[in-house]
Parts: structure tokens; sequence; C-alpha cells
């Protein structure tokens, strides 16, 4: 076992015998906790913009109960129009924490080494700590292949997306060469669930977006942005077909400050098990669907996503 490991652990095991902590009255959480109060006033949690400031509110207001229950100190939820946003304020020091996709850590890394620390994955119901990004287009539209999408028109979700914009870049233009040429157009769309929803509105033939690639496909997989719209109540998936999915790609990493002490990052890492394990509706919200666990990750995990990231910088500088 590694000294994380048992850091953890031991703060683990410790908090289940805690007097109960009330948050805003209305949850008991007893798991890890330690006062932050004295070295911040407050501990702000940043979104990534893939969907409606409204609906990432929503589905993560009992993560604000849970991290003022553990540190002491209030919390605040920023939402941002982009990826860039988050990635900026994460490097300006503004931010506590975020679940990254692999590509935003990699691109927050690449600004600054020293800006976020990963801690935490999510484990797919299978096992995996991977995931997929698929092309979806309309069950309709007479698009049953990649093959087909030739002369179409194409929608990336972010720049910074790993598997809105990085992965399927690649593994694209290594299967059918340059995209600009092979696309009447591939541009992006403003986050995940815009590019589905324009694939819906017929204003573009096809969109990439992120799934976790197992469970049923009428309810979305069981995490993703499909699985997301599925719940909304915004998408039927019988009225889309999926035509393309790439390799596994490494789950997105939650980030917290590097600078926060070891003890904080601990009591995160405790915190998010706890709510798996004691509140299963509060971490399928945050979560975006079915996890079958939080795993510890460091930096090591995202290499070779940093490495590829890195490419992509340099070809474009070249070009």
């Amino acid at each position: 076992m590694t000294n994380f490991t048992t850091r953890v652990a031991a703060s683990f095991a410790a908090a289940a015998f805690a007097t109960s902590v009330f948050a805003d009255g209305h949850i008991n959480y007893t798991g890890p906790k330690m006062d932050l109060s004295s070295i911040q006033p407050e501990f702000r949690i940043g979104h990534l913009g893939d969907e409606s400031a409204q609906d990432i509110i929503a589905r993560n207001a009992c993560l604000e109960d849970y991290v003022e229950a553990a540190f002491g100190i209030p919390a605040k939820t920023f939402t941002f129009k982009d990826y860039a946003g988050t990635m900026e304020s994460f490097v300006g020091g503004n931010l506590d924490y975020t679940w990254f996709g692999a590509s935003g850590y990699a691109g927050l890394y690449l600004q600054d080494p020293e800006a976020g620390e990963p801690i935490l994955t999510r484990m797919q119901p299978t096992g995996d700590t991977g995931y997929y990004s698929v092309m979806v287009t309309l069950a309709d539209s007479g698009i049953e292949s990649i093959e087909d999408m030739r002369g179409k028109k194409l929608g990336f979700a972010d720049p910074n997306s790993t598997s809105g914009y990085l992965i399927p870049s690649i593994e694209l233009g290594d299967q059918l060469g340059d995209l600009d040429e092979y696309f009447a157009s591939a541009e992006f769309q403003g986050g995940h669930e815009n590019g589905v929803l324009a694939v819906l509105n017929g204003d573009i033939d096809a969109a990439v977006t992120w799934v976790s690639g197992v469970g049923a496909w009428e309810e979305g997989y069981t995490s993703g942005n499909l699985r997301k719209m599925v719940d909304k109540g915004i998408l039927n998936m019988d009225d889309i077909r999926q035509i393309w999915s790439s390799n596994l790609i490494p789950n997105g990493p939650i980030v917290v400050r590097k600078a926060l002490p070891q003890e904080a990052k601990d009591v995160m890492v405790g915190m998010k098990q706890w709510i798996h394990a004691n509140d299963p509706e509060c971490s399928e919200n945050v979560a975006a669907g079915i996890v079958k666990a939080w795993v510890p990750v460091d930096h090591s995990f995202y290499e070779v996503i940093v490495k590829a990231r890195k490419a992509k910088i340099e070809a474009a500088k070249s070009n």
C-alpha cells in the first residue's frame, strides 16, 4: 500500500466514527473532514462549460453541501462558457477543484505544471478507467458509416475537450487524412450538448461527444453526455445513430489546486469515496451517470494525453 493510500485510508477510517455534520440543514455527512478556515475563507468549485450553467449548478448542488461539511468553509460554484475559461481561472489560482477532461488537464499542465494536481478518476461499471469519443448522426439521415460522412458537416465540441476534439481529430486524421478536405466543414459547437442538439436540429450532419461505451444504448450508456441528455429529457436515443468510436481514452481527473495542503487533498479523496458509498443519487448526479468507484490517480496516468496535446500544439505552430 502506498503512503498516499495509507493516508486516505487512515483519514477515512477515523472519520467513520465522527459526529454527523449537517450542511445547510439537510445532509448527514460522517466522512473525512478538516478545518480549512485558517488557510482560506472559501472553497471554489469550477465546472467545464459543456452544458447550460443552470443544469451544471442543479446537478452539482449536493457537492457544495458535502464540501462545506468536509472543510468547514463556504463552497462556491463557478461555471464558464467554455473549457478555456475554466482552465484560465484554474491557472490563475482562482479555483480549488474541477473535474477536467484528460485534454483539459493536459492543457492546464502545459500552461503551468504547478497549478493543479490530479487526485481521482472514475471507474466504469466494467472496471475500466477510460471512456470513448463517439460520432453520432440522425438515425434517419442515411449516414451509416464514417465513409458516408465525406463531404458532410461535422461538429466538434470544444478545442480543449479530449473526446470532443483532441482524440477524434487525431484518430480520424489517421484514418481519413486531411479532415478539412474530407468533411465539408468541421467546426466547434460550444460544448458536447450543443453539438448533439445541432445534429438534432439539422444544423450539422454529425457530432462527436463522450460516452462510457458500456450499458444500454437506449439509456445513453451508463454515463456521459448522451446519458445526461436522456436523463434531462432532451434526447431520445432512437433519434440518433452511432457511426464511429475512438479507442479507449483515460478518464478525466478530479484536479485540485496543487498548493492545497496534503491533508485537504486526502480529505477530498475520502469525501468523494464516502459520497459514492453513502449517497448514490448525489454521486450519479455529479458523475453524470453510474460509476463503479472513484480511484486515486496522479500525473503519470495522463502523460500520453499530455504528449498528444503538446504534439498537436507544435504541429499547429509549424503550419
